[in-house]
C-alpha cells in the first residue's frame, strides 16, 4: 500500500469538511429556504459572534443498518454542534439540520447533543439548542428513544446550574418537545416553529377534532394560550437577537456574577411624573410597564412571556447597571388579580432568578386571587401556593414595592414581609389590608348601615372611615411590615440603595434533599 502525501491527506480532509458543511445537498437546502428557514450552520452564524464558532464532531455518522439506512450515512448525522461566544461570553450550541434525514434524532445525533450538554456543565456555560427535527429516527427504534432520555436527564441535572435555552425554528414533535420544556426559556419563530405531542392527524383519528399544525402548536398558541413558550419572533434573525439580549442579563452559571452593563442613567434620577402613573382611585387601571420604564436604567424592560397570563408582568431590567428580575401585578388586566396561570408564570420566574442569583423586585398592586368556580376547579389553591413557595424558598435579595392595593392572601403571595421580603417600600397611596375598604366596611358596619335611613350615605361614610384607619401604608409601617414609605419619584433611588445594601446577603435553607413544591 502506497504512502499518501500530506497534500492528498489534506485534500481528503477538506473534501470531508465540504461534504459535512453541505448538509442534505442543494435541493434539500433550497426546499428549506423556500420555507423561510436557514440552514443549521447559518443559524449558528446568526446567533454567535462573527467568526467565534468552533465545530466539533462534524464527521460523526450513525451506526444503523436497519431498513436500508446503512446506504445513507451523512457526515454530522443531522446536527451541528460546538461552541462560540455571544457578546464575548462563551456558550455551547447545537443546531439540528432538517436537510439531513429530516433532522431526525438517532443514537449518534443524541450523543453529539449530550456531549455539548456535558461540556457546558463542565465549563459552566449556557447551552442553546436550535430545534428543527422530524422527531425520533424510526429506523433506529429504541436507540433513538434512549437518546432522548439521555438528553432529558442532562436537561434536568443542568437545571439551575447553567442557563438552558431552546429555540424552536421548525417542527418539534412527540418526545422531542420535552427537552425544550425542561429548559429555562423557549423561543419560537412565528409560522415555522411548531411544538406538539401528537399531530393533527393523530388527534383527528383519536378524538375526531380537526386542527391545523399551526393552530395546535404554533408560536402564537404557545406564547398566548398554553404558556409553553416565553418569546416569539417574526423571523429567525429577530429570534436570535432576542436570545442574545436575554443572555446579557444572565450569569454564565449559578456561581457566577451577573454581567454589569454600562449606563449613563443617574441612579438618583427622580421623575415627578411618577405621581401621575398610578391613580389613587383603587378602581382605575393603568399599565404597570410605565412605572418600570421610569424606574429602570434607560427605560429598558425585557419582558418574559408578555402574551400569556397578562395580569402579571415578569422580566428583566437593570438599576445602576446591575441585572434584576421583576414581578409586577398588571392592573390593566383582570385588575391585577392572581389566577392559576399568573401564579404559575410568576413562581417559575422567581425560582429561575433565585437559581441564578438575580435580586427579585416585586411591584405590588393586587386586589386578591381571582374568584370564581372556574378558578377553584382549575386548582387555584395549589397553583396559588406555588407563589408562596417560590418566594419563601428564595435566598436572593427580595425587595417589595407596594404601589397601591395589597389585599388579603394576595398581599402575602406578592412577597410580604412574612414570606421573606428583605425590604418593603410603599407609596403613599398604598392600601395594605385584609380586603378592600368597600368590602370590609360593608361587613364590619353591616348593622349600622342596614339600620340607617340613609343607608347608602352611611355606607360611603363607613368606607371612608375604614380607609382612613386601615387602608394606608402607615398601619403596616407602625408594625415594621413596611420598612419605608416613599414618594413615587424616589423609587429608583431607593431601589438602587437597597440593591447596593443587600449585595452581600447570604442565606442558607435547612439542609435537605429538596422541597416538594405544590403540584
Amino acid at each position: 500500500m502506497a504512502i499518501r502525501s500530506i497534500e492528498e491527506l489534506c485534500e481528503e480532509l477538506q473534501g470531508k469538511r465540504k461534504s459535512a458543511a453541505a448538509g442534505g445537498g442543494e435541493k434539500a437546502i433550497a426546499k428549506q429556504k423556500e420555507k423561510g428557514k436557514g440552514t443549521a450552520h447559518e443559524r449558528i452564524a446568526q446567533l454567535l459572534d462573527a467568526g467565534s464558532f468552533v465545530e466539533i464532531d462534524e464527521f460523526v455518522t450513525h451506526r444503523c443498518t436497519n431498513f436500508g439506512l446503512e446506504k445513507t450515512k451523512p457526515l454530522g448525522d443531522g446536527v451541528v454542534t460546538g461552541w462560540g461566544t455571544i457578546n464575548g461570553r462563551k456558550v455551547f450550541v447545537y443546531s439540528q439540520d432538517f436537510t439531513v434525514l429530516g433532522g431526525s434524532l438517532g443514537e449518534m445525533h443524541a450523543n453529539k447533543i449530550c456531549k455539548m450538554q456535558d461540556m457546558a456543565m463542565q465549563m459552566g456555560c449556557p447551552i442553546i439548542g436550535i430545534n428543527d427535527s422530524g422527531g425520533a429516527r424510526i429506523q433506529e427504534a429504541v436507540d433513538s428513544l434512549n437518546g432522548y432520555g439521555k438528553i432529558f436527564y442532562r436537561n434536568t441535572i443542568s437545571s439551575g446550574v447553567i442557563p438552558q435555552i431552546s429555540v424552536i425554528v421548525g417542527p418539534t414533535a412527540g418526545g422531542a418537545v420535552y427537552s425544550p420544556a425542561l429548559t429555562d426559556f423557549v423561543f419560537m419563530v412565528d409560522k415555522t416553529g411548531i411544538m406538539h405531542i401528537t399531530g393533527p392527524a393523530v388527534i383527528k383519528a383519536v378524538t375526531g377534532e380537526e386542527v391545523s399544525s399551526e393552530e395546535l402548536g404554533g408560536a402564537i398558541t404557545h406564547n398566548s394560550k398554553s404558556g409553553n413558550a416565553h418569546f416569539m419572533a417574526k423571523n429567525e434573525a429577530e429570534c436570535f437577537e432576542q436570545v442574545r439580549r436575554l443572555l446579557s442579563y444572565l450569569p454564565q452559571n449559578n456561581l457566577d456574577d451577573t454581567p454589569l452593563a454600562n449606563t449613563s442613567d443617574d441612579a438618583y434620577r427622580a421623575d415627578a411624573n411618577m405621581r401621575n402613573i398610578v391613580p389613587t382611585n383603587p378602581n382605575k387601571g393603568y399599565d404597570v410597564r410605565k412605572v418600570l420604564e421610569v424606574v429602570l436604567d434607560d427605560g429598558v424592560f425585557f419582558e418574559v412571556q408578555k402574551d400569556w397570563a397578562k395580569n402579571i408582568v415578569t422580566g428583566y431590567g437593570r438599576v445602576g447597571g446591575k441585572s434584576i428580575g421583576i414581578i409586577a401585578n398588571q392592573a390593566a388586566c383582570l385588575a391585577g388579580c392572581l389566577d392559576v396561570d399568573a401564579s404559575d408564570k410568576a413562581s417559575r420566574f422567581i425560582r429561575h432568578c433565585d437559581a441564578f442569583n438575580l435580586p427579585i423586585v416585586t411591584f405590588v398592586d393586587v386586589p386578591g386571587y381571582l374568584p370564581g368556580v372556574t378558578q377553584e376547579y382549575a386548582g387555584i389553591i395549589r397553583h396559588g401556593a406555588k407563589l408562596l413557595y417560590a418566594y419563601s424558598e428564595a435566598t436572593v435579595p427580595l425587595i417589595t414595592i407596594v404601589l397601591r392595593k395589597a389585599y388579603g392572601g394576595a398581599y402575602l403571595g406578592m412577597c410580604g414581609k412574612a414570606l421573606g421580603a428583605d425590604l418593603v417600600l410603599a407609596w403613599p397611596q398604598a392600601e395594605i389590608a385584609v380586603m378592600g375598604a368597600d368590602g370590609a366596611a360593608s361587613i364590619i358596619f353591616k348593622r349600622e348601615i342596614d339600620a340607617a335611613e340613609n343607608s347608602e350615605e352611611v355606607r360611603y361614610q363607613k368606607i371612608d372611615e375604614y380607609r382612613e384607619a386601615f387602608a394606608t401604608p402607615y398601619v403596616a409601617a407602625e408594625r415594621g411590615l413596611v420598612d419605608r414609605v416613599i414618594l413615587p419619584e424616589e423609587t429608583r433611588k431607593e431601589l438602587f440603595l437597597a440593591l447596593n445594601g443587600m449585595q452581600s446577603k447570604r442565606e442558607s435553607l435547612p439542609r435537605k434533599k429538596h422541597g416538594v413544591i405544590p403540584h
